[in-house]
């Protein structure tokens, strides 16, 4: 009990180089209730800023754009589903640049044009998975002037045949087990190169 009182005393103190507290450091209870009514998409809004303010993406910046589902978060008795979010992980600096959760009964598809929509990421090198390997967010990113490499599988099963035909065509594929592949990722250029 000693030890989280000094530990507790430290972080006052550190925290108040930043705020004056004429009262001390809310309780736990008080930071909850003022951040329950702090609107998502605001705070994202804000988050993303920071983010931009501290952080200078550099040409050729690998962005990472992956969707996650919250283990345990399905809520059973009122019959809500698992929350999932998709987050945007600036490789070479290791920082998050932002998320957003996805609308309930909906995906990351719908998600990621919102979050690339706050992003400033001219220059970079975005990654997503094949869920991610739609026309418009393709297009989103394009629009971004960034290069982008998406995951081609069976879900956009004549775009994989015809990346897969081009590919053998020019003598890429050799190897009997990359010929019967299930997944390939391909780099498309985003900025006219």
């Amino acid at each position: 009990m000693g030890s989280d009182r000094v530990v507790w005393q430290r972080k006052t103190s550190v925290v108040e180089l930043w705020i004056a507290l004429e009262n001390g450091i809310p309780s736990h209870d008080c930071i909850a209730r003022v951040m329950a009514r702090i609107e998502p998409s605001k705070l994202t809004e804000c988050f993303v800023a920071w983010a931009r303010s501290v952080v200078e993406l550099t040409d050729g910046e690998v962005v990472a754009i992956d969707g996650k589902t919250a283990r345990g978060s399905y809520r059973r008795n009122d019959k809500r589903g698992a929350i999932h979010v998709v987050s945007v992980w600036a490789s070479q600096v290791g920082l998050s640049l932002g998320q957003v959760k996805t609308a309930e009964k909906s995906n990351e598809i719908t998600a990621i044009p919102a979050l690339l929509a706050l992003l400033e990421v001219k220059g970079c090198i975005i990654t997503i998975d094949a869920m991610g390997c739609q026309t418009d967010i393709a297009k989103k990113i394009i629009e971004k002037q960034a290069d982008t490499v998406l995951a081609v599988k069976d879900n956009q099963k004549q775009l994989h045949e015809a990346i897969r035909d081009v590919l053998r065509s020019l003598g890429l594929l050799i190897s009997p087990n990359y010929a019967n592949c299930k997944g390939m990722k391909i780099l498309m250029p985003g900025r006219g190169a």
